[in-house]
């Protein structure tokens, strides 16, 4: 009996070192990835807040050398908006705010 209880012990403890090492793992994915993304943020920031109401998409992704998936989620994350007119161009709502 001590023995079973025992097993199950070191099976639960083994199942939650795994769980903890894979939530570990994610967390610190996602905080490299988001370190390495703040130079593309700033980027963005700066070429949206310059003299320009809107930018088209492809020259933001290309400036920050992205592609398109990864370009929109920044620029959402940034605070900036495509145009509703259909155009691939993107402005800060701040700029530009929705009618």
């Amino acid at each position: 009996m001590l023995v079973a209880l025992a097993g199950f012990g070191g099976a639960v403890v083994g199942a939650l070192a795994t769980v903890l090492a894979s939530l570990a793992s994610e967390w610190n994915r996602r905080r490299m990835e988001s370190a390495r993304e703040e130079p593309m943020r700033r980027v963005l920031l700066a070429m949206l807040s310059s003299g320009y109401s809107w930018r088209s998409l492809d020259t933001l992704r290309h400036v920050i050398g992205a592609d398109e998936t990864v370009a929109k989620r920044l620029l959402l994350e940034i605070g900036a908006r495509a145009s509703e007119d259909g155009k691939d161009l993107w402005g800060l709502i701040s700029r530009n705010p929705l009618p």
